[in-house]
C-alpha cells in the first residue's frame, strides 16, 4: 500500500503446517530468499510459542518444527515498532528486534538461531541511544490511514501491529505481525486509553437507543 507519508508492505511468507522435510522444496517453489524468520503458527501464551528462529541456509530449514510461518527477513536496524490500536486511538512504542544480517554473515553462517521473545516489554528501546534514522517513529498520517484500512478489512477495533522500517529506506515499512486483542498492559497509559474507548462504546449505544 502506498501512502503520502510512505509505503507499507508485507514480507513474502509461507505457511508450513506439517512435514519439515518438505520445507526446502516449498521455499524454493515459493521463491523465498534466505535468511528466513520462522514463527510458530499459533501463539498460546507460552514462551516457546513466542520464540523466533532465523534460518540461514536451505539445509537448516529441515530442522524447523511445523506448524509455522516462514517470512523473508528484512534488515531493519534491530528495532521494531509496536502499534497499538484501541478504537480510534493509536499508541506506538519501540522494541528491540532481531539484528541486521550482512551479506558476509549470510555467507559464513549456517544453521538455525533461536531468539526467545525478542519484542517483550523488557526489551523496550524507547530510552535507548539509537541512530535517529532507526529510532524515528513511523509518520502519524501513515499509521492513521493504515489503522483505518485494517479496521475496515479486519472488522477489529482492538489489535496491534508489529512494523519495521527497512534499513536505509526511511519511508519503506513492513507489517510483520498482527495480533487481535493483545496484552495492553505493555502499552504506556493503557488505563486511560482503554477507559476512554469503553466510555465511547457506551455512549454510542446510548445514542442509538435514544433515536
Amino acid at each position: 500500500m502506498f501512502y503520502h507519508a510512505g509505503k507499507v508492505g508485507v514480507p513474502r511468507q509461507l505457511v508450513i503446517k506439517r512435514d519439515s522435510s518438505s520445507i526446502p522444496d516449498a521455499v524454493t517453489k515459493a521463491g523465498l530468499i534466505l535468511p528466513l524468520v520462522a514463527k510458530p503458527l499459533v501463539a498460546d501464551g507460552s514462551a516457546k510459542s513466542h520464540e523466533l528462529s532465523l534460518a540461514y541456509d536451505e539445509y537448516s530449514l529441515q530442522k524447523l518444527e511445523p506448524p509455522l510461518v516462514l517470512q523473508e527477513f528484512v534488515n531493519h536496524g534491530g528495532v521494531l515498532f509496536k502499534v497499538y490500536i484501541v478504537g480510534e486511538a493509536i499508541k506506538v512504542v519501540r522494541r528491540f528486534s532481531l539484528p541486521d544480517v550482512t551479506k558476509r554473515e549470510l555467507s559464513k553462517n549456517a544453521g538455525v538461531f533461536r531468539f526467545p521473545r525478542v519484542s517483550c516489554a523488557a526489551a523496550s528501546a524507547d530510552d535507548a541511544d539509537l541512530d535517529p534514522s532507526v529510532a524515528e517513529l513511523p509518520p502519524r498520517p501513515l499509521l492513521e490511514r493504515l489503522a483505518k484500512e485494517l479496521r475496515r478489512r479486519l472488522g477489529l477495533r482492538l489489535f496491534n501491529l508489529d512494523i519495521i522500517r527497512e534499513h536505509g529506506r526511511r519511508d519503506h515499512f513492513y507489517v510483520i505481525d498482527i495480533n487481535y486483542f493483545p496484552g495492553y498492559g505493555k502499552m504506556p497509559g493503557y488505563e486511560h486509553i482503554f477507559t476512554d474507548f469503553l466510555l465511547s462504546l457506551a455512549q454510542s449505544r446510548y445514542k442509538k437507543r435514544s433515536i
